[in-house]
């Protein structure tokens, strides 16, 4: 029988999975090198779809200490479309799904609390699975990441295309394009960016809300507001995209879990994700 990739993807979830990289991998604190490897991996622990760096502990320029205190461990469970829930980014680094031990890196500069993990699988012995967010910077070779590692699994592309995409809010009309550029990025929805000529933009106001991507950088919000309906953060734009996103830079992009889109006439299904 045919096997569904995504299906068998899916299926993996609840095991601690890994996958070794060739990049070189660095991660910086108050501009002091701390991790610097080309032995890292790539680690997924069970329910996460997002990934973090895992690397020897002898390229760690600190030392690991045992926890005194744990830390709040909060899930965020999420539902992707029909498949079983996962957690999401916003369960923080310190919610652990495999056996394991916390400890801080302690370095002469700085005490990065919980900031790596151990698991107790003999495949991570000698390697500790680390806390994006608990580093100033990270690079792979020369190129700043940002949000989290990058996955080797994961595509993101870009498609110009003259099909008509038309957006409503409330009822309302609020962009109609020939000139979309379709985004495609494994297991989320198809997003449609629009060149802003295209957009009523007199009915988007610009908000302070600024998201992070591991592939494509930082984004900037517009919430829309129809007479008294009032949609938050419902538009997004990169204004220096990364290299996954070139192709999309200054247009906008409407969450489709949010409103209403049709493309050459035919009404796309708002989709389940974790911006429903």
């Amino acid at each position: 029988m045919a096997l569904d990739l995504a299906d068998d993807f899916f299926a993996s979830l609840p095991e601690l999975r890994f996958h070794p990289t060739a990049k070189r991998i660095r991660a910086f604190v108050g501009g002091e090198v701390v991790v610097d490897s080309t032995r890292a991996w790539i680690v997924w622990e069970p329910r996460r779809v997002v990934p973090s760096y895992a690397v020897p502990h002898d390229d760690i320029r600190g030392a690991l200490v045992a926890m005194t205190e744990d830390a709040a461990a909060v899930e965020h469970v999420v539902q992707i479309g029909e498949r079983r829930p996962v957690l999401d980014p916003r369960s923080g680094f310190s919610v652990h799904t495999t056996p394991g031990e916390a400890f801080d890196i302690s370095t002469d500069a700085a005490n990065l609390a919980g900031a790596a993990f151990v698991p107790s699988d003999p495949t991570f012995d000698g390697y500790a699975i680390l806390d994006f967010q608990a580093f100033d910077e990270w690079r792979e070779e020369d190129e700043v990441l940002v949000a989290h590692a990058r996955d080797p699994f994961k595509t993101v592309d870009t498609r110009r295309s003259s099909r008509r995409v038309v957006v409503e809010v409330a009822g309302v009309t609020i962009a109609d394009s020939t000139r979309s550029t379709m985004l495609f990025e494994t297991f989320l929805p198809t997003r449609y960016y629009l060149p802003r000529e295209d957009v009523r933009m007199e009915l988007l106001r610009p908000t302070e809300t600024i998201t992070a991507c591991a592939y494509k950088g930082h984004a900037s919000y517009w919430s829309a507001t129809i007479d008294d309906t009032v949609i938050h953060d419902v538009a997004w734009s990169y204004a220096q995209p990364h290299n996954y996103a070139t192709a999309v830079k200054d247009m906008l992009a409407f969450f489709n879990e949010r409103v209403d889109i049709s493309v050459d006439g035919e009404h796309i299904e708002r989709p389940h994700t974790p911006w429903s």
